[in-house]
């Protein structure tokens, strides 16, 4: 079975295919293996309010590209003292133009300087992550994870991306960003969400049906 998965960021495709590893005769494929090329209409499929509407948006879209069965997620940061904020708007959360790394920065300086004054035990939020599948012109299975934890007043260390060197987890007593990826996953919101989706395309793949 062919799955394509529907982002561009090299990061997410390789934690989505670590986690997808374990679902036997699954040929995943992300956007650039199977020839999609960007569009600037890519920028405009994420206008919603949940992260569950903003998925299907992106799954239906490069269904609708590929004919291929697609996989799409949308992942944020909810923090309690600011109202559930970033949420879906966790990629562009700090004002001005950046991509990548710099956008990465520009978010984690921007957070702590809105939580700034926030008391330790109030820093409390959780990442989300759902997921959308796409088959064809039927409702999308969709699947939530999440995974608590407390922001910090300053990054700590130097692995994962977005806004994992602020998110501690106290059960581990370290960031997103100073976890092995094997910790990450077994904790992650992401990981947590296709684990469930691994389970889903196990089951079709073992019956020779798509999910």
């Amino acid at each position: 079975m062919k799955l394509l998965v529907a982002t561009r960021s090299r990061h997410k495709l390789d934690e989505i295919r670590e986690i997808l590893a374990v679902v036997p005769d699954l040929e995943l494929l992300g956007l650039d293996d199977a020839g999609v090329e960007p569009r600037p209409e890519e920028e405009d499929l994420e206008p919603y309010e949940t992260f569950e509407e903003n998925a299907e948006s992106k799954a239906r879209y490069f269904f609708g590209r590929t004919g291929l069965t697609t996989v799409a997620d949308d992942s944020g940061l909810e923090v309690d003292a600011l109202d559930g904020r970033p949420g879906v708007r966790s990629k562009r959360f700090a004002p001005g133009p950046a991509e990548g790394l710099q956008r990465d920065r520009a978010n984690n300086r921007h957070l702590v300087e809105l939580l700034s004054g926030v008391p330790a035990d109030e820093r409390t939020g959780r990442y989300v992550c759902a997921i959308a599948l796409v088959d064809g012109p039927g409702p999308a299975w969709t699947v939530r994870g999440t995974s608590p934890g407390r922001l910090l007043d300053k990054e700590r260390g130097q692995g994962g991306f977005g806004y994992d060197p602020l998110f501690f987890l106290p059960e581990l007593d370290r960031t997103f960003a100073e976890v092995s990826a094997a910790e990450k996953h077994a904790l992650s919101h992401r990981g947590r969400a296709f684990r469930l989706l691994a389970e889903r395309l196990a089951e079709t793949v073992g019956r020779g049906t798509t999910p």
